[in-house]
Parts: C-alpha cells; structure tokens; sequence
C-alpha cells in the first residue's frame, strides 16, 4: 500500500481511540440520569427513564440517516469496482466514507448529550447482541476456505459461497454495526468506551471498502479477536461470574480458528495452544470442574451457526443455480 493510505489508516486509529476516550467527558451532560430498576433477560439498562417523542425521533433520524450512508457508499463502490482496482491507494469513496463517520460520530455525540436515548428505548437487548454475534459467524463462514474451521481443515467446505458472501456481507457488516452503534447511547462505564471504540475500529474497517486495509490479515484478525476483550471488560466491569466464560470461549476460537489463517509456524501455534489450555487448568482447578462446559459454550454456538447458515447458503445456491452479478 501506498504511505498515504497507511498513514491515514494509522491516523484513523489514533483518532477513534481519541475519540472514545473524549466519551468520558460527556459525563457532566448525562450524571442526572436516573435508570430504571434492571428487570433482568433482554432489559437494556442504560436508557432514559423518561423518553420523549424528540428523544426517540433523534436517535432513530440519525441511525437511519447513518445506515443510508453507508449502505450508499457500499452501493456506488460495488458499482464502479472498475474505477477502484487500485487497491493499493485512497480513492475519493473512502474519504468521503471516513469524513461521513467522523460527523456520525461527533453527531452521537451531541444527541447522547442532549437527549441520552438510543434504539434501546424500543428494542431488546438480544437484537443488538444477536447482531454482532451473527456478523461474527459470518466471517467464520466467508474466511472458512482461506483458514480452515477447525485447526486449519475445513477449507474446502465452503469455498462455493464464498464470493457470495464476498461480495454482499458488506451490506450485512453495515447494518450490524450501525445498529449496534446506535443501539446504546454514549454512556462512560469502561464497557462502554471500549465498546465504542471497537465499534469505532469496525466503522473505519468498512470505510477503507476496495483497499489493501480492508483485506489485510493481520488488521482483520485484530477486528475479530477484539471480542475477547470486549467481552472480558464488560463482564469485568458488570461484575459477572461468567467472566471465563467470555474469555477462554473466544481465546477457544482463536487458537481452533482464527490464528490459521496468520501464517505462524507450526511452533508457535503449538505455543499459543498449549498456553491457553494451561490457563484453563490453571482457572478450573480452583473455578471448579463441573463449571468447565464454559470454554465450549460460545464456540459451540457459533460453530452450530456456520453450519447452519453455510448449509442454507450451499442448499440454496443448488436449488436456484445463483450466479454473482
């Protein structure tokens, strides 16, 4: 890639992490919020007590308004992929993709300070988690014939829909992150904060569409590993017991998945592996044993997922003969 496009990558970085860490000082605006009483399964806790129809219409005005605008740059790019072949340099789409996030961003800003509300004042909890849970199935399924699903076998079980998913997960990725994005106003708990600025990352991740950026190995497989420590922060911060739930399911998926498709010797994955299983010996002979079935509980799911989604994908690719426009 050229120095402009990696300059402006690592810059972009620098300013999301600025940008979440200038999310605590909101907090003047947002401490008179009183929440309601937690009510436990898909109650979204950090909402105003209080909505009014101008707090609602901000939210969801500026969400759709978003959502437009990154489904329209996905759109023009796919249309005029002749003009972007040039992967190795900035064009004029992904400018206009990064200065339409900043503004987004500084617009989630004001509407949190102004009228703390989000899509979490009319929707359950579960349709933002699902979201991302299901994004991250789907870059299990499209990377799948590149790493391999299990220890690096697998490769061939879904290359025949890979260029579907190539070709459209974008639109997908989009609104999973958009709406997850809108989903919680910007509350300062450190789950929060390093949730946004993940959030931050994955919309920087789409703005770089046709470039070296979106496709570069390393920077994709930071994206999907990030979730382990999101996970870990919040369930740190919420003070849940699953905790290692969060953190040796997604290190599971690592060291089974996603450090396949890196390139590392055979040494160090032995070393990664056996690492991660002594962390776990090391946790359970004091968590207790019978509480074990924790490690495998995230990676089955997702795993069930792939399977799942891949199969309707390969079901309906033979029944309907799709082609790739």
């Amino acid at each position: 890639m050229n120095l402009t496009l990696k300059r402006t990558w690592i810059l972009s970085i620098i300013i999301a992490f600025v940008a979440a860490i200038s999310i605590f000082s909101i907090s003047p605006a947002i401490s008179d919020i009183e929440f309601a009483p937690d009510q436990g399964f898909n109650w979204y806790f950090w909402k105003r007590p209080d909505p009014t129809f101008w707090s609602r219409i901000s939210v969801w005005v500026s969400y759709l308004t978003h959502q437009l605008f990154i489904w329209g740059v996905i759109g023009w790019a796919q249309a005029n992929r002749t003009k972007l072949r040039d992967r190795n340099k900035m064009h004029p789409i992904n400018w206009i993709a990064l200065v339409g996030t900043a503004l987004f961003v500084a617009l989630h800003y004001l509407q949190t300070a102004v009228f703390y509300d989000g899509l979490g004042q009319d929707l359950p909890v579960i349709t933002s988690q699902g979201s991302v849970i299901i994004l991250l199935v789907i870059v299990l399924l499209m990377e799948a014939p590149r790493r391999g699903l299990f220890l690096g076998v697998g490769t061939s079980w879904f290359s025949r829909i890979r260029p579907i998913l190539l070709r459209y997960h974008g639109y997908y990725f989009a609104w999973a992150v958009t709406f997850t994005y809108w989903y919680h106003p910007m509350e300062t708990t450190l789950g929060h904060v390093v949730g946004f600025m993940y959030t931050f990352l994955l919309l920087i991740q789409g703005a770089f569409i046709f470039t070296r950026v979106h496709s570069n190995k390393y920077w994709t497989f930071a994206l999907e590993g990030s979730v382990l420590v999101h996970g870990v922060i919040v369930a740190f911060v919420a003070g849940q017991e699953i905790l290692p739930m969060f953190l040796f399911g997604f290190l599971f998926l690592i060291v089974m998945t996603q450090m396949h498709g890196l390139g590392l010797s055979r040494s160090l994955r032995w070393a990664i592996g056996l690492a991660s299983i002594f962390m776990v010996l090391i946790v359970y002979s004091s968590r207790g044993w019978g509480n074990l079935n924790e490690v495998l509980r995230i990676p089955i799911i997702d795993y069930i997922l792939v399977f799942a989604f891949g199969g309707l994908l390969l079901l309906g690719q033979k029944l309907f003969g799709r082609r790739i426009p």
